[in-house]
């Protein structure tokens, strides 16, 4: 029989929360009963119940501390923290602008280092606590046409490997996601140069969030170090 951890009654704090991937997640973890505080640029709640919506840049250290600052004010704790704020650029390496690769390491590498910062001190209180990182199969294999990507991603794999090794003793789980292509508006606009042709066959937001919500499940006795998703359209890489 598998033993399955309740939510009911955890508190999450999710970045990049106002849409794709980040929704989805805190859609899912809501109806798990969990209350959560959502940061992204937005300061969107998306009308859930048990939720605060914060305005936070993750790039920002100060703004990231507030936003969690607030989540255990409103909530009183913190269990989980999802860390998924990512932002993408792809082309040929000396064709990324520098505003590019400025903001891919900011947001991707040094939000989830600022996100995890903020949260650790509360996350150490907790009795069953989780850090989820939303990497990228570009964190796990290099692509060409995303080399930068590829190093803000490789960089978020690494921080939350070795976090494992440290926080393990004091009851703190980490997990890498590492999903491949994923339906989502993410990297679109402003000429960044993702492909909409791609979008058919790709996996959903909502199907990441499922492994999420697997992760965050799973008995107290083991911990998921990495779990990486591809669609049936993506071909398998070495």
């Amino acid at each position: 029989m598998e033993h399955v951890n309740t939510l009911e009654g955890k508190i999450a704090f999710i970045t990049g929360a106002s849409r794709g991937i980040g929704a989805a997640v805190a859609r899912q973890l809501s109806a798990a009963g969990v209350s959560v505080g959502l940061a992204s640029r937005s300061g969107d709640d998306l009308g859930l119940p048990d939720a605060i919506g914060v305005q936070c840049n993750v790039a920002d250290a100060a703004q990231v501390d507030a936003a969690v600052a607030a989540t255990v004010e409103r909530f009183g704790q913190l269990d989980i923290l999802v860390a998924n704020a990512g932002v993408g650029a792809y082309g040929p390496f000396l064709e990324i602008s520098p505003e590019h690769v400025d903001e891919m390491i900011d947001v991707n590498l040094k939000g989830t280092i600022y996100a995890v910062r903020a949260a650790l001190p509360y996350l150490l209180k907790s009795a069953a606590a989780d850090v989820v990182t939303l990497a990228s199969e570009a964190g796990r294999r290099g692509f060409p046409g995303e080399a930068v990507y590829c190093a803000s991603k490789f960089g978020q794999v690494g921080l939350t490997r070795a976090l494992d090794g440290e926080l393990r003793e004091r009851g703190v789980r980490c997990t890498n996601v590492c999903p491949g292509g994923v339906a989502t508006d993410f990297a679109l606009d402003d000429g960044r140069g993702r492909n909409p042709e791609v979008l058919p066959g790709m996996m959903t937001a909502d199907d990441v969030a499922d492994v999420v919500l697997f992760v965050l499940t799973r008995s107290r006795n083991h911990r998921i170090l990495e779990t990486a998703l591809r669609p049936m359209s993506e071909a398998s890489w070495g």
